[in-house]
């Protein structure tokens, strides 16, 4: 891992209609719009759906990296995350967000360090500890049938 500060730079431009293209070195552009619930064309990414996306992908790659150093085996994990966007005292903003967890494992695994490690993660995910709403956790182990 290289040194902090990490800088991560995002370009975008837009018109008074249409898309938003977002950009950044190295990467695909991608379009943007409002999300439906704006009034947007729907069928596109929102700043919205990127954000609560991008909790789903660190909780991942941030369990993923614990796992490692733990020396845990599992096979699959998947998640949904849902962003309450509401207004409270006239301001707009994210104020929960609720991260569903399954894990996959192999039969005979420990359920119990694996959830110690599921909780880890989602304390130790930098974008979500970069945001103010209330976090919950939801997590399910599954094991795989001997």
């Amino acid at each position: 891992m290289k040194a902090y500060p990490h800088h991560y730079t995002v370009a975008a431009r837009g018109a008074p209609d249409g898309l938003v293209p977002l950009s950044a070195a190295g990467l695909p552009q991608i379009d943007s719009a409002p999300p439906p619930e704006f009034d947007g064309p729907g069928g596109v990414w929102s700043p919205e759906n990127l954000l609560v996306a991008s909790l789903a992908d660190c909780f991942i790659l941030t369990f993923r990296s614990i796992a490692r150093i733990a020396r845990f085996e599992w096979n699959e994990l998947s998640c949904t995350v849902e962003g309450v966007l509401d207004r409270v005292s006239g301001v707009t903003y994210f104020c929960r967000f609720t991260t569903r967890a399954t894990l996959r494992v192999a039969a005979g695994a420990n359920h119990e360090k694996a959830r110690q490690l599921l909780e880890r993660a989602e304390k130790l995910c930098l974008i979500s500890n970069s945001l103010r709403g209330e976090r919950v956790l939801e997590l399910e182990v599954l094991a795989a049938a001997p």
